[in-house]
């Protein structure tokens, strides 16, 4: 990335920030498919962990989620956080979201818009879309480790019995990690993530919420264990439609 493209980048975060407001933030579920294995991620990484960290979009709390894809894996370097689960997540999303073919580094918000993972200025707009939308209150429990497994339960804030049709999923992810590429086209380069996804399941049903909580488990993978990891669990309509509602929550240690 160049100076005047870190420039760019900084002047539209800068621009945002100072338009937040003391107002209540909708959550809003930020998706990067990317790749260690691919040339263009890096950018759409830094990006990803400016806005985690900077939630710089008035009215949104900014959930994001960091999902690799193994279609790169042939080319010179496997990623060590690769999955065909993520990347066939990213092609259900081709015909709804009207991408003919999966690209990296791409960011989808709210299961509704797509667009270049490194492009700040649709990532802002999207992101300030999104937060328009009303959204289903969610809540987790604290998680309890066992081994490997976590267990939690998530609850809608305020059961309806109007709550549309949907799927409910839990991602366990891990807050930060770092790579030394060896090979590929990112050969020779430390690479940082954040809010890694590790496991993903889908857990139930969004409507089942109207007859109170649902309890699930979830495994962490055997070389992180469960504890330091972080819990997002959210509602999306069905055939990876829109996202309804968010909710995160960190592991807890053993007692």
């Amino acid at each position: 990335m160049n100076a005047i493209r870190i420039f760019s980048i900084a002047a539209l975060l800068s621009v945002a920030s100072t338009a937040l407001a003391q107002t209540p933030r909708t959550p809003v579920l930020v998706e990067l498919f990317t790749s260690e294995g691919c040339s263009s991620c890096p950018p759409a990484d830094k990006l990803l962990a400016v806005l985690e960290t900077q939630q710089p979009v008035s009215g949104a709390h900014i959930v994001v989620l960091e999902e690799h894809v193994d279609y790169w894996d042939r080319q010179g370097w496997r990623d060590r956080f690769s999955s065909s689960q993520f990347t066939q997540r990213q092609s259900f999303y081709a015909p709804r979201l009207n991408f003919d073919d999966s690209y990296t580094p791409q960011m989808v918000v709210d299961g509704h818009t797509q667009f270049l993972g490194s492009d700040p200025a649709k990532a802002i707009a999207a992101i300030s879309q999104a937060a328009e939308a009303p959204k289903i209150a969610l809540s987790v429990s604290s998680p309890v480790i066992t081994g490997r497994s976590v267990s939690s339960s998530v609850s809608a804030g305020k059961p309806d019995a109007k709550l549309p049709h949907g799927d409910i999923y839990a991602v366990l992810i891990q807050p930060a990690a770092s790579t030394q590429v060896k090979g590929g086209e990112n050969g020779g380069k430390e690479l940082k993530h954040v809010s890694v996804a590790r496991s993903f399941v889908k857990i139930g049903k969004l409507q089942d919420l109207n007859r109170g909580p649902i309890a699930f488990r979830i495994n962490a993978p055997a070389e992180t264990g469960a504890e330091g990891l972080r819990l997002i669990v959210f509602a999306q309509l069905p055939d990876q439609g829109e996202v309804r509602g968010i909710a995160e929550v960190a592991t807890v240690a053993r007692p």
